[in-house]
């Protein structure tokens, strides 16, 4: 069974400054990937609890006494918080990035238990996360005041301010734990705002553990709340409550259009980043030299297997041009049937098992769709033989490689979120971007060449929201993260990350106030 520690017994929820149990005090056991045992137990959060955080949030953000969310003494966004001096909130993400660095290895590990990922994945994680931190501390003390607007006469002082929206509901996804939660929360303090949190309810407990570091920092009671529950109830009760001022949630589309959907009666600012099914295009040029071949197969098998696919920006459609698909296919199923799996924490473990007993079902079917629709299995494409270091209760799946694929097939429009690459082929520049622009998502996209021309000229036509140029998977906090059609709405990190979480104020102040005589009367 489960080890327990006070709050892995059920106190999991943090509202106002206090950690709860769920007001049903109902739990649920946290599962390890590896081995599908228990080995925590976080309170199971419905509506109510939902209500008790909101209520918490909105009298910080109001400077209430939360007794109906608003109190008798509250006035919208005059709570400690959001009146907090700029500089004085940078200094506190700064810190809650020296505390992640500080928790380092325990964060990791806790991440690779927790979501089945590798240890050194989850360490880079925590790397990342206290980058996010740090870039929006950097982003928010640096800005001017207000941008001056020029009314063309110097009897008026126009200038244009940012406020905090208010209560912001941050919903996050199970594979990437921590780091979609610290790409929404640094941003909502940089800015001023409280906020509730609630993560995937099968991996919350970095999550868990990032609250416990924001309130070591100092972070006032009440700003930041966490309720640990499933969608269905907590997640749907978030997206239309009316103290909620924004909703900002990764996932899939078919869950984020019904956040959009509940957050619409309320006619609250809405954030979706809803995922993709991500191109890496191949030009023949980029493997006519040994070292170019390897490196773009290299990054291929990076692109589409990293976290077990588990990952929004995969590249899990290898569009490759036809005269050197079969020498850069059958390389690429070579290797990725030597792929080390196991326990994310163990040494020499190149990749973790799903997360889920029914992420793994759904890979199946994906598969076992592709191949009835005609395509090729070149490697992979089954569950792997029990080792000692590969439990046979783990949700393990080889890493597949698909051939001969077209874009009829289910496998390759729709988004499958496992170790799954298909392969289409291609011959002119033109029919390249054609099917690498096919696909109702727009996330993320790769072009391999040497032609510095033909690089300039694809990204420009690509339709996804980050273009890598002969690279796979990097992003920066400074430069925005998000996609084009049905990958979501809005942006994540950069600039406009941060301004997802603000409103515009104009302030217009006439120096020389007289009549207007409009009126003759």
């Amino acid at each position: 069974m489960a080890e327990k520690t006070e709050q892995q017994a059920g106190k999991t929820i943090h509202a106002g400054g206090e950690w709860l149990e769920a007001a049903s005090g109902a739990t649920r056991e946290i599962i390890d990937p590896a081995d599908a045992l228990p080995f925590a137990v976080v309170a199971e959060g419905d509506e109510k609890d939902t209500d008790i955080a909101v209520a918490a949030a909105r009298a910080a953000f109001d400077g209430s006494d939360g007794g109906d969310g608003r109190g008798s003494a509250g006035v919208r966004g005059e709570g400690a918080w959001p009146r907090t001096p700029v500089a004085e909130r940078a200094a506190l993400l700064r810190r809650v990035a020296d505390l992640l660095l500080r928790d380092r290895e325990r964060l990791g590990l806790l991440e690779s238990r927790d979501a089945g990922k590798t240890v050194e994945e989850g360490r880079v994680d925590i790397d990342c996360v206290a980058d996010a931190f740090r870039y929006f501390a950097d982003l928010v003390a640096a800005e001017a005041p207000g941008r001056v607007v020029d009314a063309g006469t110097p009897d008026v002082h126009s200038v244009v301010v940012h406020e905090p929206v208010g209560v912001c509901a941050l919903i996050t996804p199970w594979n990437y734990p921590l780091l979609q939660a610290s790409w929404k929360i640094a941003p909502a303090l940089a800015a001023g705002n409280t906020f509730v949190v609630k993560p995937s309810e099968i991996t919350p407990l970095t999550t868990i553990a990032l609250i416990e570091l924001l309130v070591e920092a100092g972070l006032p009671a009440g700003v930041a709340n966490i309720v640990t529950g499933p969608g269905h109830t907590v997640g749907a009760r978030l997206a239309e409550h009316p103290d909620v001022d924004l909703v900002s949630f990764t996932g899939g589309l078919v869950s984020g259009t019904k956040v959009a959907q509940a957050a619409a009666v309320t006619v609250k600012k809405v954030a979706l980043e809803l995922g993709g099914k991500n191109p890496n295009v191949v030009f023949a040029d980029a493997c006519a030299t040994e070292e170019g071949f390897d490196t773009a197969v290299d990054q291929a098998l990076n692109a589409a297997f990293i976290h077990s696919g588990q990952v929004c920006s995969a590249g899990s459609r290898l569009i490759v041009e036809e005269t050197v698909r079969e020498r850069f296919v059958a390389e690429l199923a070579r290797r990725a049937a030597k792929i080390r799996l196991g326990r994310g924490t163990e040494d020499g473990v190149e990749c973790g098992p799903l997360v889920s007993e029914q992420q793994r079902a759904r890979t199946e079917s994906y598969v076992a769709g592709a191949l009835a629709e005609g395509a090729v299995l070149r490697s992979g494409g089954r569950r792997p033989e029990p080792s000692a270091t590969l439990p046979a209760t783990g949700y393990f799946y080889e890493p597949t490689v698909l051939d001969q694929c077209h874009r009829e097939m289910t496998v390759v429009r729709e988004e499958v979120f496992g170790p799954v690459l298909t392969v289409e082929t291609f011959r002119t520049e033109d029919e390249a971007v054609a099917l690498a622009n096919d696909t109702e998502y727009g996330l993320a996209g790769a072009v391999w060449t040497t032609d510095a021309g033909r690089a300039r000229r694809v990204a420009g036509r690509l339709r996804h929201g980050t273009v890598w140029i002969n690279d796979f998977h990097p992003y920066l906090p400074q430069a925005e993260w998000g996609g084009f059609g049905k990958s979501g709405v809005g942006r994540e990190l950069g600039p406009s990350g941060l301004a997802e979480y603000r409103e515009a104020k104009h302030v217009y102040q006439n120096l020389a106030p007289g009549p207007v005589r409009w009126f003759t009367g």
